[in-house]
């Protein structure tokens, strides 16, 4: 509709080259990152400058998942600001006319999904934002729903505390009026040996690779919540290594820390687990937020790149930097922060495991999500439209003599 409306006579006077919304797509590929539309001559469009961002980047599943009922996610739509006119007054979808239709096509994706897990219990699995280049969190109606029906609901945020739990703190919790009791953190013996540099390590790698978890429980404190640290017991564990993990987590201010032994056991296996998260949310806490939302836009990343990252600070690009002078002239000082960073580190370099200090975090740029609302800063050489690994899945799917698809799992 944005470039019909560029080709039939461009009432609103649009800048094309202003234009700041992205197609999208489904599938990895790092070709269309940025690309030229419009060759071939008018009929085919302004030729411009733009790119793909994968779905799950978009901003309209970002708008899927906090909007709370279907004229909050109309309304979203319509703000959803697409470029600027020439004067450099903002466009939105609503001025497009492209609200009411956006809102149309979403009007059945809005109802949460209800599955089953393999023993029968009921759970929600809504949208799907990463928690690496979105906000990483299940929508706000499946949350409200789930509080509705149960005494207890567990949402899972994507990657860690730095990721999608942040976010869930500083962004849903706010947009979506939630207060969080308890954090449950996930360990493995496999990724502590493997934040150790020594995947095949002992008891010593274990050690010190618990860095990383005690840096993840002293984030959850920052947040003035209780922590359980389940640690996800497979076959190839000992007994040893998982009590080990255990005593680090105690000893570094978890309320408790229980194996969860569902990968063998199912739902039994994680009984215990269960009992100890429900303690951990009856007990009292006094959660907040990092940052207050009148705060500077460059005063909210640093507040998070220092006090969840563990960052000396943070180094703005000249294209960050011009974006925050737009947006505190468009009035959008306000809004929180999502911040678009690799998942493979507590730091916004993936090279950095462990425990990372002594760093600072990289912005190269900022992007206004009008609709959805918050800014989103991208870190590093974060990209919201990933690429194939050198070994991508689609290697190990085939068909075999019968006809059946393996690989897949």
């Amino acid at each position: 509709m944005l470039e019909t409306h560029l080709l039939h006579g461009n009432v609103l006077g649009i800048d094309p080259l202003s234009i700041s919304w992205r197609r999208c797509m489904d599938i990895n590929d790092r070709s269309l990152r940025d690309i030229v539309v419009g060759l071939g001559g008018k009929a085919n469009g302004y030729t411009r400058q733009t790119g793909f961002d994968i779905t799950a980047a978009s901003e309209v599943m970002a708008i899927a998942a906090v909007a709370s009922d279907l004229q909050d996610l109309r309304a979203r739509l319509g703000a959803i600001t697409v470029g600027s006119t020439y004067e450099g007054e903002p466009v939105t979808a609503e001025q497009l006319q492209a609200a009411g239709s956006m809102a149309v096509l979403l009007k059945e994706t809005i109802k949460p999904n209800l599955v089953q897990t393999l023993e029968g219990q009921p759970a929600f699995v809504h949208c799907g934002p990463f928690a690496n280049i979105a906000h990483g969190n299940n929508s706000v109606v499946a949350d409200r729903v789930a509080l509705k029906l149960a005494d207890y609901v567990i949402t899972e945020s994507g990657f860690g505390s730095d990721m999608g739990m942040e976010k869930f703190f500083d962004i849903v919790c706010r947009l979506g009026n939630l207060r969080p009791d308890a954090v449950v953190l996930v360990a493995t013996v496999k990724a502590l040996k493997h934040h150790a540099g020594d995947p095949d390590g002992g008891m010593d790698a274990i050690e010190t690779g618990a860095a990383n978890m005690t840096r993840h429980l002293g984030i959850i404190r920052e947040f003035g919540l209780n922590a359980v640290v389940a640690v996800n017991a497979f076959p190839g564990d000992t007994t040893e290594e998982v009590e080990l993990v255990k005593r680090i987590a105690l000893e570094h201010g978890a309320y408790a820390a229980e194996v969860n032994n569902g990968f063998l056991r199912g739902g039994e296996g994680g009984a215990a687990l269960a009992e100890a998260v429900v303690a951990a949310a009856d007990e009292p806490s006094k959660f907040d937020f990092i940052y207050p939302l009148d705060a500077p836009i460059e005063q909210k990343i640093e507040a998070i790149a220092k006090r969840v990252y563990g960052a000396d600070g943070i180094s703005l690009m000249p294209a960050a930097r011009a974006k925050i002078t737009a947006f505190d002239k468009a009035g959008l000082s306000s809004l929180p922060i999502c911040m678009a960073k690799t998942h493979l580190s507590l730091s916004h370099d993936p090279k950095l495991a462990n425990a990372p200090t002594g760093f600072t975090v990289g912005v190269r740029d900022l992007r206004a999500y009008t609709g959805a609302g918050w800014i989103v800063a991208l870190c590093g050489d974060m990209q919201t439209m990933p690429g194939l690994g050198k070994h991508p899945a689609a290697f190990d799917v085939d068909i075999d003599e019968r006809g059946e698809t393996v690989g897949l799992f």
